[in-house]
């Protein structure tokens, strides 16, 4: 269950080798989610892996608020609505993404996922209010250059799947944005708790019709995919508490990295020349928005501590 960086961290958050090592660990976590998911798919219906992964997530999400602000005070929020639509919509993307990698290699759907900050920027615009410069947005349309390279639309090397994969990097985009809106009114408690119970709850509502008894292996599988997920977040939580979401950005990308190196093996997969070309296209397309975006906050916070608004 991926989730974007969360925007709030502690005051004192200032130890960005600790929080990057924590990260691209946490990716690994993910990527080997993502493999445990495409095993599972061939043989499980998709609803069917969501609920389960979703059940153990929401009881994850449960006892981490448990304590400290409290399940009562953490379902308090000032959002609601915006909450469960956010809760909902994660909820759905990864039931796409589990559709499209069915069909799809491993690498090769997380290349397409890589425009998902691209699509991020883009969406941040009327949903945020915010300021794009052009230098990103020439990014982002160097990114989507990228992306079509990857997706070759009309060539041979185009599958329906791809689309597929494409709507499921949208729908993430949309979520990380929204993540963003609520951030300034609910916690990270509260957006954590919704996304987890309400995104059970959504995923519950359509297992029952597509739900079929599971062999051992395929339950010790299931369990395995829970775990992956729950260990990623802890490290994702770890390392947001120790350094600015703006820093650990642009090391998501690691990622593509990892699931390119178990794609190879586990399922025997090289992507080809061209895809991977599109793929660092869309990376450094990525990683220069986020590094535009760090200059940006500091120059801000400079000119605020000199009293002087930002331009």
């Amino acid at each position: 269950m991926r989730q974007p960086p969360v925007r709030g961290q502690p005051a004192g958050a200032n130890r960005p080798v600790k929080a990057v090592i924590l990260l691209v660990t946490a990716t690994l976590f993910f990527a080997s989610q993502d493999a445990l998911t495409k095993h599972l798919v061939q043989t499980l219906p998709v609803p069917q892996i969501v609920t389960v992964r979703y059940f153990f997530f929401a009881l994850f999400a449960l006892g981490y608020v448990y304590r400290q602000p409290g399940v009562k005070v953490a379902f308090a929020a000032r959002r609601p609505g915006l909450q469960v639509f956010r809760a909902l919509l994660i909820a759905g993307e990864i039931t796409v993404f589990a559709y499209a990698i069915r069909f799809l290699g491993l690498a090769e759907i997380h290349a397409i996922m890589a425009c998902f900050p691209l699509l991020a920027t883009a969406l941040s615009v009327p949903i945020l209010g915010e300021s794009v410069g052009w230098r990103r947005w020439l990014a982002v349309f160097v990114g989507f250059i990228g992306t079509l390279i990857i997706l070759r639309p009309g060539s041979a090397v185009f599958q329906p799947a791809m689309a597929i994969a494409l709507t499921s990097a949208l729908m993430f985009a949309l979520y990380n944005v929204l993540t963003r809106k609520v951030a300034g009114d609910d916690s990270f408690a509260t957006s954590l708790l919704y996304v987890g119970v309400v995104g059970f709850l959504g995923a519950a509502v359509f297992a029952p019709f597509h739900w079929r008894p599971v062999n051992p292996a395929e339950a010790a599988w299931l369990l395995l995919i829970s775990c992956t997920s729950i260990i990623g977040h802890l490290l994702l939580i770890k390392a947001l508490a120790l350094a600015p979401a703006v820093i650990l950005q642009p090391f998501h990308y690691f990622m593509l990295v990892w699931a390119t190196v178990i794609a190879f093996l586990v399922y025997g997969e090289v992507l080809s020349p061209a895809t991977l070309s599109g793929a660092a296209i869309v990376v450094g397309s990525g990683v220069f928005i986020a590094w535009r975006e760090y200059r940006l906050m500091r120059g801000a916070r400079t000119d605020d501590s000199a009293g002087r608004l930002p331009v």
